[in-house]
């Protein structure tokens, strides 16, 4: 069974035996007998479906659980779809990179922040370069002066296992008026 099914309880599976009923249309039946409520249900051909379990005594709903459950199903699909998807890039610099190449890895960091992704750059510490991380840290410094005009650094330079990383996420823009 899955977990939405465990969540909710429909006719038969509701074992309380004196029930709130609310009818499909809105109307209240007030505390009935379970099986009365079931009667009503069928007679209209429609499910009785367990909306509050902890009131006392609980609420049951007569409605079209098919229905109720495909609208349920569509509202998340809306949400997933207005959610925003964050994408990272990643830019991997080293310790002894020329300013030239730190300038063109720096140029596609803005254009990436430009459309909205966020950018993750990665100093990777080789051998003795472990023994100095500060070094990989003084790149990353050098970076973020460059970028500070587009972008605002959410995570500042941090040593991670033989990286050093620091994130960073494109400028909020002032709505217009």
């Amino acid at each position: 069974m899955s977990k939405k099914r465990d969540e909710v309880l429909l006719n038969e599976q509701i074992r309380a035996p004196q029930v709130r009923c609310i009818g499909d249309d809105g109307t209240q039946y007030g505390i009935i007998s379970r099986d009365e409520a079931l009667d009503i249900a069928e007679e209209k051909g429609l499910d009785l479906v367990l909306i509050a379990p902890d009131a006392n005594p609980p609420v049951c709903k007569i409605m079209d659980y098919g229905k109720f459950k495909y609208q349920q199903e569509k509202k998340k699909k809306e949400a997933k779809k207005k959610q925003k998807q964050i994408e990272v890039k990643e830019i991997k610099l080293s310790v002894k990179i020329a300013q030239n190449d730190i300038d063109y890895k720096i140029k596609h960091a803005r254009e990436f922040l430009e459309k909205g992704k966020h950018v993750k750059f990665r100093v990777f510490l080789r051998g003795r370069e472990m023994a100095h991380p500060e070094a990989g840290i003084e790149v990353l410094n050098k970076v973020i002066p460059m970028i500070e005009d587009i972008g605002t650094i959410e995570k500042k330079p941090h040593l991670e296992g033989r990286y050093v990383n620091m994130m960073v996420v494109p400028k909020k823009e002032e709505k217009k008026k």
